[in-house]
């Protein structure tokens, strides 16, 4: 083994294990960590295995192997991003029904508070802080 193929062991374990660390402490969530997870198991496994390496970068006419992984890296770039965008859509969704919800409850409260209010009942405070008369 050579300088190359031990840091890049070094590197790719690194990496697998820090996302392991994270899964455990939930700071990362599964439906991401799988993700990293795949891409450090592709890591480790090149690194270990050069030989595969080459023969994948034979199959694919790519003359210089070190190509491929960067190839790898921009293909998972690129899946990390679309599925980022997906989750970004869908937080943005549930993000606009959320402050309708609110803004019709807010409406009911004032309805309800008004009422109250009609009723004879003491007006005392709304959503927006204490209301003077």
């Amino acid at each position: 083994m050579d300088l190359v193929q031990i840091v890049s062991i070094i590197g790719s374990l690194s990496i697998f294990l820090i996302v392991i660390e994270l899964i455990r402490r939930s700071h990362l969530k599964e439906r991401y960590s799988l993700i990293w997870l795949a891409a450090s198991v592709v890591l480790v496994v090149f690194s270990l295995w050069r030989p595969l390496l080459h023969f994948i970068a034979r199959v694919f006419h790519i003359y210089y192997p070190p190509s491929f992984l960067f190839l790898l890296a921009i293909g998972f770039l690129i899946v990390l991003l679309l599925h980022f965008s997906i989750v970004i859509s869908s937080l943005s969704e549930k993000n606009n029904r959320l402050a309708q919800e609110i803004g019709m409850l807010r409406e009911r409260l004032d309805a309800v508070e008004r009422r109250a209010w009609e009723d004879g009942g003491e007006r005392k405070e709304t959503h927006t802080g204490p209301q003077t008369s």
